[in-house]
């Protein structure tokens, strides 16, 4: 990760994640913003590689810079980092497109920890939001059957995403273009109604393929 964006309006909290992401990132430029004005200035400037976003803002709420990245800068690794510990917030952040989801109450060094695994894939998030976001799928989640909606190439697209594989190592591994899977990979999405790879890690663990082997 070269470049980081932070997006918080404590200015102590701000200048604590700062100082963080440098250690899990040694050597990457973090430009800091207090508002959601001062985020879309700066993200009109450059493009950046990972993004932390608050939620509950002066001006606003950090959702509104979640859904711009998105929409402009799909490359970007969007990380919410907030207090907000609700199923509201978390289920909100999710669907907006997050890759991860980290309370600032938690121990720095996990929160280094969680960022630097993004690398390999692998949402980020806080232990306690794991849980909630299980018991929550537990509840609400898709049943088994919905196993029926993807095709089976579709589900073997799917237990490698549910592994932290990347796209690039998704293909290798199936020995299919990466153009081809990025189109299976929207293909899940539009079936089981996500639009994050987190919440895809989350739907093969509820289907039971995260320990499948791919074609069987």
């Amino acid at each position: 990760m070269k470049s980081v964006l932070i997006l918080e309006d404590v200015s102590e909290t701000l200048t604590w994640l700062g100082e963080i992401a440098v250690e899990a990132f040694p050597g990457c430029q973090v430009t800091g913003v207090s508002s959601l004005r001062d985020a879309r200035s700066a993200m009109d400037q450059r493009v950046f590689d990972l993004a932390l976003i608050d939620l509950r803002l002066p001006d606003g709420s950090g959702l509104d810079v979640l859904r711009q990245l998105r929409a402009d800068c799909p490359d970007t690794i969007c990380i919410v980092t907030t207090a907000m510990a609700d199923d509201s917030s978390i289920v909100g952040a999710l669907s907006a497109g997050a890759s991860g989801y980290l309370l600032k109450e938690q121990m720095r060094e996990g929160i280094i920890r969680q960022l630097q695994q993004v690398k390999e894939g692998l949402p980020a998030l806080s232990p306690s939001i794991a849980r909630r976001i299980m018991e929550h799928f537990r509840r609400t989640g898709p049943a088994v059957e919905e196993t029926g909606r993807l095709t089976l190439r579709e589900q073997e697209v799917l237990t490698l995403i549910g592994r932290g594989m990347r796209n690039a190592e998704v293909a290798a591994e199936l020995k299919l273009s990466e153009n081809t899977v990025s189109g299976y990979i929207k293909a899940i999405y539009r079936k089981l109604g996500i639009s994050s790879r987190a919440e895809a890690s989350w739907h093969a663990a509820q289907l039971g393929l995260s320990t499948r082997e791919p074609g069987k």
